[in-house]
């Protein structure tokens, strides 16, 4: 949550206010991380659509943007109420903190930051070339050629093979994060 519009003294003390909230000054207790990956667990199982191909599903298949955003966010709950440098509502502008602060390897951050921008990508190409939105890459041959072609890909299959390339090496990050080691 961050102000946009009305009072700014207002927005700026609603913001103060839910700090607390969004940046526990402790970061998150042994309860609080447990209920964290239960409920992530949960989303993994219950969110993806009926008959979706999670290999290709680019915000909540395996390495796509919802496991970004989960793995930053945690970090953030963790971090951000001693360190005021995590506090951002951006996943992108996150990473370079959480990697000075020293809370995510610099390697780490890139194929975050890689998995993150390529599934963007993807969505957003795919309104592009269908005039609806959608977070499955498309089985349709020429869907599918066409959102190569706008995204500058040699071809689909090398889109597909690139993504989930991609998403392949994100995903171990997000599982270390969230489900290994406590942050």
């Amino acid at each position: 949550a961050r102000w946009v519009a009305g009072d700014p003294e207002l927005g700026f003390e609603f913001e103060a206010l839910i700090d607390r909230l969004r940046y526990p000054l402790t970061g998150l207790n042994d309860t609080e991380l447990r209920e964290i990956r239960r409920i992530k667990a949960r989303v993994e199982t219950e969110r993806l659509p009926r008959g979706a191909d999670p290999s290709g599903h680019v915000k909540l298949g395996p390495g796509g943007i919802a496991d970004v955003e989960w793995t930053v966010q945690l970090a953030q709950l963790q971090f951000a109420g001693a360190d005021r440098t995590l506090r951002t509502t951006g996943t992108l502008p996150a990473l370079p903190s959480l990697v000075k602060a020293g809370h995510l390897s610099f390697e780490d951050a890139d194929l975050l930051r890689d998995a993150w921008v390529l599934a963007s990508s993807i969505r957003n190409g795919i309104i592009l070339v269908s005039g609806k939105p959608s977070d499955q890459l498309p089985t349709n041959p020429l869907e599918l050629r066409r959102l190569a072609f706008v995204l500058q890909e040699p071809s689909g299959a090398a889109l597909i093979e690139r993504y989930r390339r991609t998403a392949r090496r994100a995903r171990p990050v997000m599982e270390r994060a969230v489900y290994g080691q406590d942050l």
